[in-house]
């Protein structure tokens, strides 16, 4: 078995930089690091000393620099991989060696893999943000930091974009726009570590903004609000009550999925209900962000799409499907679209 393992980064501090290099050492000696490193010059240099050892450490390529900079970073890691299947991570996932071998090994059946994370360790907000785990997994499956890919369809396609706010569901999106499978096993879990409490504050409003790409979850939550504030003018204390359970219910049901519950504290299903008023809170401040500002706020810069639809993917790659005659429309050469500077798949 081989496989790359990805790792785009862009860092303005290195508070995380021995754990995060602890864990490199981890990886298994059947995966090529690559690290598309795009923090500033003095943080990158050192990086250089830390890392030049376990792997590749480069720059984002310049023609692939997008508005969601990991994007870019990926694209630059897709040329330069040396192998087919590609594990791409955030720099928070936290692979042991069987998730890893496994998500690996689903790329036989699949053009992409979809984990399911989980947080350790458990702060106050990783249990809150576990509840929206648990109700995606009620319901279906969590979106991931991670995703293992056949690095063929994306080239095949040119890339995909990198000027939307929620690129891993852009990814997914593209490469079933090609005829691609995409697969999300319950049972195939990976740790993340949860973010500072400075960065889970400030990201709410931008998860919320995701949903845009999702247009019946949005609505779900816009309704929220004026759904809890009727009853409650009407003195109808008991449908609040019985909202607020089904929900704890619903995250109890994707807790207890595939196991669950060895990986997610049942604290997840007791606060499910009110990562939903927080949910349903920043969904009307992301939908004012969008009519008021024409995106979402993120860095020094404003982000106006969600995520393409697939409508839209499915006719921009039409050509490129009707082109296919084999079976596996997928499997095949890489396209010069992205041209390599030198390496050749495994």
């Amino acid at each position: 078995m081989r496989a790359t393992y990805l790792l785009p980064i862009r860092w303005s501090d290195d508070r995380g930089l021995d754990e995060l290099t602890g864990y490199l050492w981890t990886l298994p000696d059947w995966v090529e690091l690559i690290i598309v490193d795009g923090s500033p010059p003095a943080l990158f240099e050192r990086h250089a000393e830390r890392w030049g050892e376990l792997g590749r450490h480069l720059r984002p390529d310049p023609d692939l620099v997008t508005p969601m900079g990991k994007v870019g970073g990926v694209l630059t890691g897709l040329r330069e991989a040396r192998c087919e299947r590609v594990v791409i991570a955030d720099d928070d996932v936290r692979y042991d060696h069987a998730s890893l071998r496994r998500a690996v090994s689903l790329l036989g059946i699949a053009h992409c893999v979809q984990p399911q994370n989980y947080f350790s360790p458990l702060t106050w907000h990783a249990r809150w943000d576990t509840g929206r785990i648990l109700l995606n997994r009620s319901l279906g499956s969590d979106f991931s930091g991670t995703l293992a890919i056949r690095r063929t369809p994306v080239l095949q396609a040119g890339g995909y974009d990198g000027d939307v706010i929620f690129e891993n569901l852009e990814l997914m999106r593209t490469i079933r726009a090609l005829g691609g499978t995409v697969l999300s096993p319950r049972d195939l879990y990976v740790a993340r570590r949860p973010p500072s409490t400075e960065q889970f504050l400030s990201q709410r409003v931008r998860q919320a903004y995701d949903d845009l790409a999702i247009p019946h979850r949005m609505a779900a939550w816009l309704a929220v609000l004026p759904a809890l504030g009727a009853s409650l003018a009407r003195g109808r204390w008991r449908r609040p009550l019985l909202g607020a359970a089904v929900m704890g219910l619903l995250a109890e049901v994707g807790r207890q999925r595939a196991d669950g519950s060895r990986y997610f504290p049942v604290t997840g299903s007791v606060l499910a209900p009110l990562w939903v008023l927080e949910r349903g809170t920043c969904a009307w401040i992301a939908l004012r962000d969008r009519l008021l500002l024409g995106g979402v706020p993120y860095g020094e810069r404003l982000v106006p799409r969600s995520a393409s639809s697939m409508r839209q993917l499915r006719r921009r790659f039409a050509p490129l499907a009707a082109r296919r005659s084999e079976p596996d429309p997928l499997v095949g050469a890489v396209a010069e679209r992205l041209p390599s500077r030198g390496a050749t798949p495994a």
